[in-house]
């Protein structure tokens, strides 16, 4: 008999999202006709490895990594969130198949930003401990309505709003749409998902794919998260993007909201892809560096 399957490491390693940004770079022609590349079992391993290696590391405080858990229901869809720490509030959105636990508490973001922040995440739908609804309309532009209702729920009346991946899509549209809620922005692996792209019609034909735990209702509905390139230019708070050298989308997306936003700082993290990047000390330094510069003293 064969080694048994473990669906929990497809859902974590080989979601579509994973899939197309592995570890070979993509040519855009590429993106239309092939929009699925298998993870190798090598990167698999390595990320599992990475995780260990983040716990076990020697001297490492885990005290601020315990936030108090709470959910909130919009639309009669369950959503679950975590507070931690006090001062100015910072909002942390995951990623596509991850959640507050991988994304923000397994690589200590939660515990370095709470020591002098209010960090609030929360498990967007379709993810983590929140509902996992098939319905189209609780995904794309609800998603950062999600956001916005639970700033609310906590009687936040500003934050600044940290993105990874999917999250900085869902981050830009929320700077969009609700720029007197933001006091800065921070984009992790991500840039600008352009209105009429062609990576914003991929998206709608990935969604057709399994995806695991994730409803393909939240899949081919993320290109609803685009904005225009006037909406772009609009952003008037601070906003910085961190991506990996090694990440594909730095050419999807970050160097065309460069192109747009020559003001906006990129941080490129060093020997870092798309996946391993939140692991990387300096990624979450520079989380921490960016929010402290624009918090009020």
């Amino acid at each position: 008999m064969g080694r048994p399957r473990r669906p929990w490491r497809r859902n974590l390693f080989q979601g579509p999202v994973f899939e197309m940004l592995g570890r070979r770079q993509w040519h855009h022609s590429e993106i239309s006709s092939a929009p699925v590349m298998p993870m190798s079992s090598l990167s698999n391993r390595l990320l599992i490895v990475g995780l260990l290696v983040v716990f076990a590391q020697p001297g490492r405080s885990h005290a601020a990594d315990a936030p108090t858990p709470g959910t909130f229901t919009v639309k009669g869809v369950k959503l679950h969130y975590v507070v931690a720490g006090k001062g100015e509030p910072v909002v942390l959105i995951h990623g596509l198949h991850s959640s507050i636990e991988l994304n923000w508490q397994v690589t200590s973001v939660v515990g370095l930003l709470a020591a002098d922040h209010q960090v609030i995440a929360l498990d967007l739908p379709g993810h983590g401990q929140s509902d996992k609804p098939d319905k189209d309309d609780a995904y794309g532009g609800q998603m950062v309505e999600d956001v916005v209702t639970l700033m609310d729920h906590l009687k936040v009346s500003k934050a600044h709003i940290v993105g990874y991946s999917m999250g900085g899509m869902v981050a830009v549209k929320f700077l969009t749409k609700h720029p007197d809620r933001a006091l800065s922005g921070t984009l992790g692996g991500m840039g600008w998902l352009r209105d009429g792209s062609g990576l914003q019609k991929v998206w709608e034909l990935m969604g057709a794919r399994d995806a695991g735990r994730t409803p393909a209702a939240c899949v081919r509905n993320i290109g609803k998260l685009a904005v225009s390139e006037d909406e772009l230019k609009a952003i008037k708070i601070p906003v910085t993007m961190l991506v990996g050298d090694r990440d594909p989308c730095r050419k999807m997306y970050v160097e065309p909201a460069k192109a747009v936003r020559k003001d906006w700082p990129l941080v490129e993290i060093a020997d870092a892809g798309h996946i391993n990047c939140i692991m990387k000390e300096q990624f979450r330094l520079e989380i921490a560096r960016w929010v402290a510069k624009n918090t009020k003293k």
